[in-house]
């Protein structure tokens, strides 16, 4: 008798030929090398793929770390069909990843780990069903750069933060200046208004009572003060 557990498939082989798969429970197995049973357990499993070395389209190396999750669908086309699906799997996947990674660009590849993810889980399953093997995900880890690479790409980023710093006080001055202009045309159109606007600015200022001001008098007022002055002097 042999036990196969819930979470279980027995192959059972007799005379070194394949009869059937073993349900979960207790099975009968004949004795003296008649029978022998493969225990196929059918949870799923993670790989953790070994990090690989990968050259993207626009030639920059990286380091890609990935997970690999899969599991046995079929027992028996997992060991009939290959000697090893775990390590089959890993290998497979290595392979895959650095093909398919090596056909996008550096920014796809950090910005569209989840839509890369599935496509690799997409081949790798296709790949792997003939062994009776599910992958059912992939999933970029990391994303590993060179040295020189990160601080080429902190150069960048900071350039980059100082042009939009630029052009922000920029459009700041340019709207300052529209301001200014609208208030000039006011000011030009009543005269009036220009001299509210100077006796405030003095009031603004007087309200420091420890301080010297020196201001020019208007020239209107002059001109008062100087008629004045000839009519008085005749």
């Amino acid at each position: 008798m042999r036990v196969v557990q819930e979470y279980q498939r027995g192959v059972l082989f007799r005379f070194g030929r394949l009869q059937k798969v073993m349900e979960p429970g207790f099975n009968l197995i004949l004795p003296f090398g008649i029978d022998s049973l493969r225990k196929v357990d059918m949870r799923t499993f993670t790989i953790d793929v070994p990090k690989q070395e990968v050259i993207t389209r626009d030639n920059v190396p990286v380091i890609v770390d990935a997970v690999v999750y899969f599991n046995v669908f079929d027992s028996m086309l997992a060991v009939v069909k290959i000697a090893d699906y775990t390590k089959g799997t890993s290998l497979l996947a290595q392979t895959i990843l650095r093909s398919v990674l090596g056909q996008h660009e550096l920014d796809e590849m950090l910005t569209q780990r989840a839509q890369l993810g599935q496509v690799l889980q997409g081949l790798l399953d296709d790949a792997t069903n003939p062994w009776g093997i599910r992958v059912s995900a992939v999933e970029i880890k990391a994303i590993e750069l060179a040295e020189t690479m990160k601080r080429a790409m902190a150069r960048q980023a900071e350039a980059e933060r100082e042009r939009r710093a630029k052009i922000i006080a920029a459009e700041g001055e340019l709207q300052a200046s529209e301001k200014l202009a609208q208030a000039a045309d006011v000011l030009a159109k009543s005269p009036a208004s220009l001299q509210l606007r100077y006796l405030q600015t003095l009031s603004e200022i007087a309200v420091e009572k420890n301080s010297t001001i020196v201001f020019p008098l208007p020239m209107d007022l002059l001109n008062v003060i100087s008629k004045v002055a000839e009519k008085s002097s005749e």
